[in-house]
């Protein structure tokens, strides 16, 4: 999120000041509204502006699988930091984001971070990443909001990378479905090493939840496969269609 916000201000004085503006608004509702939930909404209109601005066009498919208020965990593709507005953009739930637990030392982000209610994960420390993902699922079940994560664990070259089981875990852990999600064109958009935000198509594909009720860890592989082999699937009919 750092180099995102990072890449976000090089992009031009339009976007700066918009995110001066919407920075300045997270602030104030951080101490207005402890749920995260304003800060959620604020970062979807910011994120909808920089889409505006930067002549980014997303066509969305599958959002009659889930509800707005529905509970889930997300599990997207990640081709690049232009992935987080995208999704932001335009997926109605109110979610948090795992985000690595040295990003909420950072001034600022920090801050952010942790008035908006995302969860660190201390990738360095297995045991601690483990409560953090257990964290995660009680969250999930005490609040009803969603979670996002990128499982792949890092951007791709556009092929995509193995999954690893934390959103599978998660998902398991708070009993609520876990939504596969393809991610097409923000490479394009945000190309890597780049500073600029391009104009370009993006597609989104939300698929349908799978059902996590009944299933132990020991299922989190298996699981995890599964919803590799559906942002898989979607993939390839997104490139196919597009082509």
């Amino acid at each position: 999120m750092l180099s995102w916000l990072i890449t976000l201000f090089f992009t031009g004085p339009l976007v700066l000041l918009l995110t001066t503006f919407y920075g300045t608004l997270d602030m104030i509702a951080s101490f207005l509204d402890s749920t995260g939930d304003w800060q959620h909404g604020i970062a979807q209109m910011w994120s909808r502006s920089l889409l505006l601005v930067g002549g980014v066009k997303v066509r969305l498919s599958g959002i009659e699988n889930i509800h707005p208020d529905g509970s889930y965990v997300f599990a997207a593709n990640h081709l690049s930091f232009s992935d987080t507005p995208v999704v932001l953009a335009n997926i109605p739930c109110q979610f948090r984001f795992m985000a690595k637990h040295s990003l909420f030392k950072v001034p600022f982000i920090g801050f952010h971070l942790r008035r908006g209610g995302h969860i660190p994960v201390p990738r360095e420390d297995t045991r601690a990443a483990v409560r953090a993902v257990l964290d995660a699922g009680r969250i999930i079940r005490r609040r009803n909001i969603s979670v996002l994560q990128f499982p792949e664990g890092g951007r791709s070259n556009g092929e995509l990378r193995p999954f690893k089981e934390g959103a599978a875990m998660i998902a398991i852990a708070a009993g609520v479905p876990i939504v596969p999600v393809a991610i097409e064109g923000t490479r394009e958009i945000m190309p890597l090493g780049s500073l600029r935000m391009v104009p370009g198509d993006v597609r989104i594909r939300i698929g349908k939840p799978i059902p996590t009720e009944g299933l132990t860890s020991k299922e989190r592989k298996t699981l995890t496969l599964q919803v590799r082999e559906q942002v898989e699937a979607m993939l390839a009919e997104i490139r196919k269609n597009t082509a």
